[in-house]
């Protein structure tokens, strides 16, 4: 046998380029630990931050009456242009999600894909410049306007989070939906939907929650409001806590200010629960699917 051999019963010894990749891998580990502490350190400063200047401004009535010394107005034209919003992204980010998995072909995937990605991508300035052209430029601000706007953000999010869910299904299901002879679209409306609809709630929170901090979109199309009184009419500017907030910031008033902190607080809070939620229920979505 010659030296250049190989012996499969020889045991291993490793090699100067074994320990340089071993050496490499453990700084990259090293590298990613240390930026994941990195970011939960940034989020608890400013989390810390902002409940520490923002709590002294909370109580019963900053959460009950209007401006100028509460949030009551901006908290229900929020919860007003969100649940529009999420009645237009939902539906349409649903339907995206199913074409891609269960329709499309190879190239039409990507190209979605592609699609939803730069609308994913764009900044939020950019998207309330698009809507203020389409709907407030030659009319006047609304909430539904500010819906659009926000729709827009949500759908790539909403798409997106339910693709990967839908691509969870067991396929066994679908199989045997087709041995059984179910057309198509009946095995999308009780079988794969059903299976998947945790999943679904869940990337539609986490895009609620994205959607509920967004401010440029609305100081373009839901920013001119007086904010003293509850509104239900979502065809006039809507008062919204994001602009709000920015509206108190730039006062230049400390009692603005200390307002402006506490209702970060409160929308802040919103958001963290809304996430946390959501990934709670995603978590519990992906075990009931997998088991």
């Amino acid at each position: 046998m010659t030296e250049s051999s190989f012996d499969p019963a020889s045991p291993l010894v490793a090699s100067g380029n074994l320990r340089r990749r071993r050496a490499f891998s453990r700084v990259a580990e090293l590298g990613a630990t240390g930026a994941a502490f990195f970011a939960v350190a940034v989020l608890a400063i400013v989390i810390y931050s902002v409940a520490a200047r923002g709590a002294s401004a909370l109580s019963f009535e900053f959460l009950v009456t209007g401006a100028p010394t509460g949030i009551a107005p901006a908290l229900v034209g929020t919860a007003l242009i969100v649940a529009v919003a999420t009645a237009i992204a939902m539906p349409l980010g649903v339907l995206a999600a199913l074409f891609l998995t269960e329709f499309a072909g190879e190239r039409m995937i990507r190209l979605s894909k592609l699609t939803l990605d730069l609308i994913n991508g764009l900044p939020s300035i950019i998207i309330g410049l698009f809507v203020f052209g389409l709907l407030v430029d030659h009319h006047k601000q609304s909430g539904y306007a500010g819906s659009v706007a926000l729709a827009i953000i949500m759908l790539p999010l909403v798409a997106r989070g339910t693709q990967e869910v839908l691509l969870l299904v067991p396929g066994n299901l679908r199989e045997g939906a087709d041995a059984l002879g179910v057309s198509r679209w009946r095995t999308v409306l009780t079988v794969i939907l059903p299976s998947a609809l945790g999943g679904i709630i869940t990337a539609t929170v986490l895009a609620v929650a994205r959607a509920a901090g967004e401010t440029a979109p609305l100081i373009l199309v839901s920013s001119v409001f007086d904010g003293k009184e509850v509104l239900f009419r979502m065809s006039e500017a809507m008062p919204n806590v994001p602009v709000r907030i920015f509206q108190l910031s730039e006062e230049g008033n400390p009692e603005g200010i200390a307002q402006a902190w506490g209702m970060s607080l409160v929308l802040i809070t919103i958001i963290l629960l809304a996430s946390v939620g959501a990934r709670a229920m995603h978590a519990r979505s992906r075990r009931k699917m997998s088991s």
